[in-house]
């Protein structure tokens, strides 16, 4: 409790509403808190029906906040907020509804929820809303989605607002090209394990192929291994015969070997001469 009652007086003594001058000081500062520059602080406090004369903008200056390093050149620039919508991220910022908000500035339903969004997303805005005729949208081939997400696409792409169908165009083309990459990875797999699987069989036949070649050359290496020399060299007699044989052609003016392979001539002159004395005898 207070043992003072002084203060308490003094506090009972003022105004429990507030200047209308420092009502319309305290908007204009918080306007300027909002503004990116001069020109854009007196456009709004203009919208507002604020003060713009010469001293209240110097007054307002310091309270615009820095803007930071400049942009780099590859940056595209994001559209400019109108002074319309300035106010009414300002008005919704304090807390203000939409309905007054809509009031205060004009905007519709829609064009008041996708402004909201995009500062509250960070999303990019799009150059300018166009009348729903004037700016028509690219179709994109149907995709194969839940019935629940394609009745929200279609709903979307014929939304009059511009807005609404340039983010169903891009909602759309993205799950396209998402689609198209999944299937894509799924064709490679696909072909992936057919190379594997074909790689295999051929390691496979080149293994039967090998084991094949290999018996063959065992096979021929038999057939073609030379044949032993019979006693006889081939005459079918035995070594007192061609002893015989071989006296007797030596007798007879014929040259043999003394070892080795009786000429076949020797061989006819011999049986020939043998024969004769058998035939004459019958």
């Amino acid at each position: 409790m207070f043992t003072d009652w002084t203060e308490a007086l003094e506090a009972e003594a003022l105004p429990l509403d507030p200047n209308p001058a420092q009502q319309l000081a305290a908007a204009a500062r918080v306007t300027a808190r909002s503004s990116r520059d001069k020109d854009d602080m007196a456009l709004l406090l203009d919208v507002l029906g604020l003060p713009t004369d010469t001293d209240t903008l110097t007054a307002l200056l310091p309270l615009i906040p820095e803007t930071g390093d400049a942009p780099m050149p590859n940056t595209p620039a994001t559209p400019a907020l109108s002074a319309h919508e300035a106010m009414a991220i300002s008005m919704h910022n304090n807390g203000d509804t939409e309905q007054a908000i809509r009031e205060a500035t004009g905007l519709s339903e829609t064009e008041l929820s996708d402004l909201i969004a995009n500062q509250v997303l960070g999303l990019p805005r799009p150059a300018a809303d166009a009348p729903a005729n004037d700016v028509p949208v690219a179709p994109v081939a149907p995709l194969a989605v839940s019935n629940e997400i394609q009745e929200l696409l279609d709903w979307a792409a014929a939304h009059p607002a511009t807005s609404v169908r340039s983010r169903a165009a891009r909602i759309t083309a993205d799950l396209s090209e998402l689609t198209d990459r999944r299937d894509s990875e799924a064709a490679q797999r696909e072909a992936e394990e057919k190379v594997a699987k074909a790689r295999a069989e051929l390691e496979k036949a080149q293994e039967e192929l090998r084991t094949v070649k290999a018996g063959t050359r065992t096979t021929t290496a038999a057939a073609t291994a030379p044949t032993p020399i019979r006693s006889g060299l081939g005459s079918g007699r035995t070594r007192e015969e061609l002893a015989a044989i071989r006296t007797w052609a030596r007798a007879n003016g014929h040259q043999v070997a003394d070892a080795g392979m009786v000429r076949k001539a020797v061989l006819e002159a011999y049986d020939a001469a043998h024969q004769a004395p058998v035939r004459k005898a019958g």
